[in-house]
């Protein structure tokens, strides 16, 4: 006959050891959402449209000065999401870095531009060539230069890229040390209003638009309902920064140091907006990779379709609908 103290000790250490097994999942799932940024961009339109107020203490924001590092973050599982462009995105989901896009930014691509300064000789693509243009390497900045020159007709050893971060580019072209700059927003608009740099190629129907909210693998499957709601508040902040383009520029430039006629000519003229992956967005992304692709940067078969996950969908149309 059983001992009832002997069965209720060893009851109690069963129930203790299943407690135990059970803390690293409850741990985790209690734990902040971590969140990877570039300076200026999600947290600084999420904050300026109100939509982070209850969430304190449920997320950890990590900053970083370019896309390449986040992915690389995203890789060593020191964020579980992250905004980046599509170049970055697809180089990194290519190269096996465990991601996927779990929404898009699509936006007006005038923004994304070589630039050259005002007095340079330089007037069109075609004069760049056998120069010298600063970009990050893997950067929208890099998939535009291929796009251009692909468009224009010329082989892609037409110019020299120097693979710089952006704060390094800045300085090359600042100083000369380069003839042009390919680059993003909000250093575009920034070039032209305070040092009257001129565009002599953008992303404008060379260049699909789209951005990507990656997350890890293992984020997707396990904190499910909090990627769900950043990017239904994502939705909500883009929706309203698009409806108040002189109010967030206020606010943004305040935030940032940087003069307000800068950022409103940046939000203006980008009208960024979370969409849902869809069939579009498939398409597109297969374009960058095909692009890719030709310029032996991507050296694998991958498929978008692969990359991306469409499942966040009803969330980010919720986020547009109360923007």
């Amino acid at each position: 006959m059983s001992n009832p103290l002997i069965l209720r000790r060893r009851s109690l250490l069963l129930g203790a050891a299943a407690a135990t097994l059970a803390m690293p999942h409850l741990a985790r799932a209690q734990s902040p959402l971590r969140v990877g940024d570039q300076r200026g961009n999600a947290r600084a339109v999420m904050e300026a449209a109100g939509v982070l107020k209850d969430l304190e203490g449920r997320i950890v924001w990590s900053e970083f000065p370019a896309a390449a590092p986040l992915v690389e973050a995203l890789n060593a599982d020191a964020i579980d999401t992250g905004l980046v462009g599509d170049a970055p995105f697809t180089f990194g989901a290519a190269a096996g870095v465990p991601i996927k896009a779990i929404a898009a930014t699509r936006e007006n691509r005038d923004g994304l531009a070589i630039l050259v300064p005002k007095d340079s000789p330089v007037q069109s693509l075609q004069d760049l060539k056998g120069k010298r243009i600063a970009t990050g390497r893997g950067s929208i900045g890099h998939q535009l230069v291929l796009a251009a020159l692909e468009n224009a007709k010329l082989p892609l050893d037409a110019v020299q890229m120097v693979f710089l971060l952006p704060a390094d580019a800045k300085a090359a072209y600042s100083s000369g040390a380069v003839d042009a700059w390919s680059t993003w927003e909000p250093y575009v608009a920034q070039e032209e209003v305070t040092n009257g740099a001129r565009r002599v190629a953008n992303g404008a129907g060379i260049t699909p638009g789209l951005g990507f909210q990656a997350a890890r693998n293992d984020a997707i499957a396990s904190r499910r309902p909090e990627l769900a709601d950043f990017v239904r508040r994502l939705a909500t902040a883009r929706a309203w920064a698009n409806a108040n383009p002189a109010g967030y520029a206020r606010t943004w430039s305040a935030l940032m140091n940087i003069p307000e006629p800068v950022a409103e000519l940046w939000f203006r003229r980008a009208q960024t907006r979370v969409v849902p992956i869809d069939d579009g967005v498939v398409t597109d992304e297969q374009k960058n990779i095909d692009l890719y692709t030709r310029a032996r940067l991507v050296r694998t078969t991958v498929k978008a379709a692969d990359l991306l996950d469409p499942s966040f969908a009803e969330a980010i149309q919720a986020g547009n609908k109360t923007g």
